[in-house]
């Protein structure tokens, strides 16, 4: 259903007369008689009388009229959706509990006149396919990975290094620790059951591996936060990393030990990607609020991988 022709509609059962419906409209009368016509060939019925005074709406047309004003309610309410500035800015955060997602609290805190609609993607490539198509507007990441450069259309700027604490249980041999340097690590067993094989945060991992000789074991299914919090409270042999702003509630009954690594502290790199052609108005404001409120970046006794992008 052409939706010319419905407001045309809309128009004449206003105004009463196909000649103030043109004027109102800023077309001919002749063309206001096509559009009508038009319609009521779709419908198959005659939508209008001719009265004495102009014309006048048959009962098939007083039927119809409070459903063609919905449809173009509707029609005006999808093009706002889309228009800059009116829908709101769509933002991947990765996960519900990393430092992503506080960034993107903060923001709100800061700007809630700005509507967000924030979103959960795993995949590094399905992120960026999402940013180049417009799907979503942004995406926080750690890139670029090695032999994996971001296209020429993704911009790409490192907004927050989030410090790496050991985490263990009561048992564990460092558990009394007020901090333990990277070389305290070697030997004992670092589980991260959540490290996706060709992920930027696996590669991470790998070139911390290799950099410091650390054993980080990945072994078995991943069942969520909750399940390795029990398996660290109550495995003596087992540790885990967790990125100092990661928002996690466990049991006082754990006994769970969050301990920070020094000489150097691993940080994870967090990085804000778009595509440097989005409009949306909001995106820019949401840029220069990380800029201006996130520090740290390649601070003296800290750790990236040398492919990180740099501050």
């Amino acid at each position: 259903m052409d939706l010319d022709t419905v407001r045309t509609f809309v128009a004449v059962a206003d105004a009463g007369q196909f000649q103030e419906a043109a004027a109102e409209l800023g077309i001919t009368q002749q063309a206001v008689s096509k559009r009508v016509a038009a319609l009521e060939r779709t419908l198959g019925v005659r939508l209008f009388t001719r009265t004495p005074r102009g014309s006048g709406l048959s009962i098939d047309g007083q039927a119809f009229l409070p459903h063609a004003r919905e449809l173009l309610r509707v029609a005006e309410r999808a093009a706002t959706s889309v228009r800059a500035g009116r829908r709101p800015l769509r933002v991947d955060v990765i996960a519900s509990r990393g430092a992503a997602t506080g960034l993107m609290r903060a923001f709100h805190r800061a700007r809630p006149e700005i509507d967000l609609d924030v979103v959960m993607v795993l995949d590094i490539e399905t992120a960026v396919a999402a940013v180049r198509s417009g799907t979503i507007d942004a995406s926080f990441r750690a890139v670029a990975a090695p032999d994996r450069p971001l296209p020429e259309d993704i911009e790409a700027v490192r907004v927050l290094d989030e410090p790496l604490h050991l985490l263990t249980g009561p048992g564990h041999a460092l558990a009394s620790a007020r901090s333990v340097t990277m070389e305290q690590l070697v030997g004992h067993r670092i589980w991260m059951p959540g490290i996706v094989p060709g992920s930027e945060w696996g590669a991470y991992y790998d070139d911390l591996v290799a950099a410091f000789g650390l054993t980080i074991e990945a072994t078995g299914p991943n069942f969520g936060s909750d399940a390795l919090l029990d398996t660290i409270a109550d495995t003596p042999a087992l540790a885990t990393f967790m990125g100092g702003r990661t928002r996690l509630v466990w049991p006082a009954g754990h006994g769970l030990r969050l301990i920070p690594v020094t000489d150097p502290t691993p940080v994870y790199p967090h990085a804000l990607l778009w595509h440097r052609d989005n409009p949306h108005p909001a995106l820019a404001t949401l840029r220069a609020h990380l800029t201006t409120t996130t520090s740290g970046q390649d601070t003296a006794g800290t750790w990236t991988p040398d492919w990180v992008i740099p501050r």
